[in-house]
């Protein structure tokens, strides 16, 4: 059986959830939490970078992040959610973009989680959350098509947005009501979403 180390709240192991239910092998993966911050962890040994989401392999080999890890599942689907020819570089796109949001979004909540308040870099947060923000207004310009199977850039975005209302309480939403009609859509098109989100 495939391990998958992970955190609940992990947008990113969220990613890997969603596309391996999407793809039918959820059955086929146990999902074994990792501590990042505990150097007793096996996920050090597992990950040098000590990082989430890291696939362990039957074999014992490891894949990580959570990029590998999911065109390794389609690999093992025999295909589902990357698109072949100019399509498939859409959806790169797609997902580069969603996982940028959600890296920037993770850096600001990581700024305030782990460093002393006399240390944080307030030009620094800033610009993370400027990030967010572009990448906000861009999707909301124009949400991406929807087909009925959800392709990576749609399941990257999907687990973006759901760290957002996570982490900083919907305040996106205001603003962006295309993408929030997109986001309800993908919610009723893909059980996975909801299943997976972290409800602590």
């Amino acid at each position: 059986m495939l391990v998958l180390r992970s955190s609940p709240a992990s947008p990113f192991g969220r990613k890997v959830k969603i596309a391996a239910s999407v793809l039918g092998l959820l059955d086929r993966i146990e999902i074994v939490a990792a501590d990042t911050n505990d150097p007793a962890d096996p996920l050090r040994q597992q990950n040098p970078l000590g990082k989430i989401p890291t696939l362990v392999l039957e074999d014992g080999t490891t894949l990580f992040d959570s990029r590998v890890i999911v065109e390794y599942l389609d690999h093992l689907a025999g295909g589902g959610i990357f698109p072949t020819g100019t399509e498939r570089f859409a959806q790169l796109r797609l997902q580069a973009l969603a996982d940028g949001l959600g890296d920037a979004a993770l850096l600001q909540v990581y700024e305030t989680r782990f460093r002393p308040e006399e240390g944080r870099n307030a030009a620094w947060v800033a610009n993370q959350a400027g990030k967010v923000s572009r990448a906000l207004a861009a999707l909301e310009a124009a949400p991406p098509a929807f087909p009925d199977k959800p392709r990576i850039g749609e399941i990257a975005l999907a687990c973006a947005l759901g760290y957002l209302d996570l982490r900083f309480a919907g305040a996106w939403r205001a603003e962006h009501p295309r993408l929030v009609a997109w986001l309800e859509a993908f919610a009723v098109k893909v059980p996975a979403f909801e299943a997976t989100r972290f409800k602590g």
